[in-house]
This record gives C-alpha cells, sequence and structure tokens, in this order.
C-alpha cells in the first residue's frame, strides 16, 4: 500500500480543533492553555494548529468568532419579546458553559477586549439600535439608555454561570429562567 495518498479533510480538522480549543481555552485560560493538548485532542498535530490559526491567540479568537456565530444565529434578537429573549439566551450558557467561562478569561487575561469578534461587536451596535427604536416607539420603556438596559439584561443572565459551577436540575433551570423573564420584564417596564 505504498505511494497510498490519502485524502485530508480540512474542515473537520479545523473543526476538531476548535471543538479541542473550546474545552481546553474554558478550561485553563490563555496563559494555561498548551496546545500540544489541543492538538493531541483533535488527533492532530501542532504544525497544523499553526497553519490554519496562526497563533495560540488566533486560535482563541478563531473559538470565540465560533462561539459568537453560534450564539448569535440561535438566539435571534427579539424586542418584542426581550423577556424571553434573555430566557433563550440563559438556555444557551447553560447548553454551553464554556461560552460563559472563555468570556471570563478573556476579562481576567485579555481585559475584555478580544471576547467580542468583529461580528459580534456589530450585532451589539444592531441590540442597541434596536432597543432605541423599541425605546422611541413605545414597545420597550426609556427608564434607561438602551446601552445599559442591555447591559443589565445581561448581567442577569450572566449571573449564575458567573457565580456557580455545574448544570441546573429542571426545576432550578425553570425557576431561574422565569426570574430572568420576570425580572427583564421589569426593566422594560
Amino acid at each position: 500500500m505504498y505511494g497510498r495518498v490519502v485524502k485530508r479533510d480540512a474542515k473537520a480538522t479545523r473543526k476538531r480543533i476548535l471543538e479541542a480549543a473550546t474545552a481546553e481555552f474554558s478550561r485553563y485560560g490563555l496563559a494555561g492553555a498548551r496546545v500540544d493538548r489541543i492538538a493531541k485532542a483533535a488527533g492532530s498535530n501542532k504544525a497544523m494548529i499553526y497553519t490554519y490559526f496562526g497563533s495560540k491567540d488566533g486560535l482563541l479568537d478563531a473559538v470565540a468568532v465560533d462561539l459568537v456565530t453560534w450564539h448569535v444565529q440561535d438566539a435571534p434578537f427579539d424586542t418584542s419579546d426581550l423577556p424571553e429573549y434573555a430566557a433563550r439566551v440563559f438556555d444557551r450558557y447553560q447548553q454551553r458553559p464554556e461560552l460563559m467561562r472563555l468570556v471570563n478569561w478573556d476579562r481576567l487575561e485579555r481585559g475584555g477586549e478580544h471576547a467580542q469578534s468583529e461580528e459580534g461587536k456589530k450585532a451589539l451596535e444592531r441590540k442597541i439600535a434596536a432597543v432605541r427604536q423599541a425605546q422611541h416607539d413605545g414597545v420597550i420603556g426609556n427608564h434607561f439608555p438602551a446601552h445599559l438596559l442591555l447591559e443589565l439584561m445581561f448581567a442577569l443572565i450572566e449571573l449564575r454561570p458567573t457565580l456557580t459551577e455545574g448544570p441546573l436540575n429542571k426545576q432550578d433551570h425553570a425557576a431561574r429562567r422565569q426570574a430572568i423573564k420576570d425580572a427583564v420584564a421589569r426593566l422594560i417596564g
């Protein structure tokens, strides 16, 4: 079987690397993460990681873009029902706790400047503009400026994953989800 050419699947390799890197960075942060552990977990090698992502920082940025893209696509923003949107985002953080851990590592190690990709920053700008418009139209109360309202809403959503680890049982999850909806309803009322 000498001379047999093995076809590589670059897309599958990249996906495995991103999955392994997500787990590694969420557990150890940028400083503690090791490219050799990521390569081993992905069934790849360090050279391939550097070829695809350039550096460990570049790999972390790619992980962030991947998670932000997933989050934005799976939890579309809806100003007509911000309490339900907040509850869906809470659900997302419970499904993918590494998302919140990565954000916190970024805040600790890089000052939070890299937590959002350009896509994430643009999505936030669109959310602020949509809230402003909904406030202008009278759909949402204007007790708080749009950007502050979103900060308060996300603080409520992020509180539990920031303070504690581990999954919630169904009853606790439902109770916290409802509490977030109620609190956001009061913020926008």
